[in-house]
């Protein structure tokens, strides 16, 4: 068998969510899904869609691994497009500060929250972050996740910053997945930076901004533009700069106040805008006009006891939503994939279709990477699940249960449920 070389065929449904950009509004719920259907994949890159009978007729499979997806649905795979997977240390001690209804900025003020872990990735060698990054992604594979981006931010300066840039950059040439790398060093104030906020973010573009940009070590710039944290016009004057070292753009956008985040996404064009729990109308309108990719995130909402982002909102006024896990150390510890899509089509009116396209087209779009991943369609990187049951409505329906039986990336099988064996890669 050629590596790369893939024949899927007889799958129940062959869901192609097919497209080349994020998918707004009602056609989130569109999913051309094929039944009986076949691919073919060649050098790792989808060759051909449609029906078993009419892709199949004729092909010589010789050189191909061939895989046999009768009553079994066939997807991309999922796309989890907003995660912090590099850091040292937990917090599982304030989970249950927050089961006592201490709130997230109450821990953070009394030096809980981002800067526990902060101290904790300080002390963390890239060696340690490294294996400690490949067990999360290992995890985020078994739930059928193929490309997943990452944060830093847990270093606030600039050495750690790097550092936690650099594990993702090791990582990327050793593990299955893709890793898109985010510049988050506008995370929290350090202790050493209280009540200098405007110093803090001079810092960041003059000494960790250019190193960053200059090195590659990142492809977005994020900023945490929240109330006692950063203000718009800090956030503003940090993404500019970003942008002009030609980083794309992200933001941590009206999480726990309405304080305008999704009005600036959509101001600067950012690709995406994450986790709007308390966006506004005006802020929603904005970034579906826009075309900014509104970032969802319910794992998170779950975790704090916080109201859910407006989905049902957001989509029917025009915007393309994404659904991603959040994975970090303080205020959503879990990587699970199932969980998210039960999450949204039970607290947040999506309906499982849309659920499906959040998670692949609309997240590769949250990545600018719609033109490549996220959809089966011919050109697109062979990057695929097999579940064990016959209909993406299993992925909700087995609540918190992941029903991924394989993973292909690049049109080879690295993760596969019903067998045991090592994969090749090395970290």
């Amino acid at each position: 068998m050629l590596k790369g070389n893939l024949i899927i065929k007889n799958a129940a449904q062959l869901v192609t969510c097919s497209g080349f950009k994020a998918k707004s509004g009602s056609e989130m719920a569109d999913l051309h899904l094929i039944e009986d259907g076949a691919l073919i994949a060649e050098n790792g890159r989808i060759r051909a869609v449609g029906r078993t009978a009419d892709i199949l007729q004729g092909v010589d499979a010789t050189g191909f691994t061939v895989i046999d997806a009768a009553a079994k649905a066939v997807l991309p795979g999922f796309v989890d497009s907003h995660t912090h997977f590099i850091f040292g240390g937990y917090r599982a001690e304030e989970y249950a500060w927050r089961l006592r209804g201490d709130s997230y900025m109450e821990i953070m003020q009394r030096g809980g929250g981002i800067i526990s872990t902060v101290a904790a990735t300080r002390g963390a060698g890239l060696d340690e972050l490294v294996a400690s990054g490949r067990r999360r992604l290992d995890a985020m594979l078994s739930f059928g996740v193929t490309t997943v981006e990452g944060k830093s931010g847990y270093g606030l300066d600039r050495d750690t910053e790097i550092r936690q840039l650099e594990a993702m950059r090791v990582l990327s040439g050793c593990h299955p997945l893709d890793i898109v790398p985010t510049f988050l060093g506008a995370h929290a104030l350090p202790p050493d930076y209280k009540d200098r906020e405007e110093a803090f973010i001079d810092f960041m573009m003059a000494t960790v901004l250019p190193v960053v940009a200059e090195s590659g070590l990142a492809e977005f710039c994020d900023v945490f533009c929240e109330k006692n944290v950063f203000s718009i016009a800090q956030s503003r004057r940090l993404l500019l700069k970003a942008r002009k070292l030609g980083l794309k753009l992200k933001l941590h956008a009206d999480e726990i106040v309405p304080l305008g985040g999704a009005e600036l996404a959509a101001e600067l064009g950012a690709v995406s805008a994450d986790h709007l729990l308390q966006a506004s109308d005006r802020g929603i309108d904005d970034i579906a006009r826009a075309g900014v990719v509104a970032t969802l995130l319910p794992g998170t909402a779950f975790s704090l006891k916080a109201p859910y982002a407006r989905a049902r909102v957001m989509i029917d006024r025009g915007c393309a939503v994404a659904l991603a896990s959040d994975f970090n150390p303080g205020s959503c510890f879990s990587e699970s994939i199932p969980l998210i899509f039960a999450l949204s089509v039970l607290n947040m009116e999506i309906g499982i279709e849309e659920a499906v396209t959040a998670m692949t087209i609309n997240g590769a779009a949250a990545l600018d990477r719609a033109d490549t991943i996220g959809s089966i369609d011919p050109g697109k990187q062979a990057d695929l699940i097999v579940l064990e049951f016959p209909s993406y409505a299993f992925i909700p329906y087995h609540i918190g249960v992941s029903t991924v039986e394989k993973v292909i990336k690049r049109g080879t099988i690295v993760f596969d449920k019903t067998r045991h064996e090592e994969r090749d890669d090395v970290c």
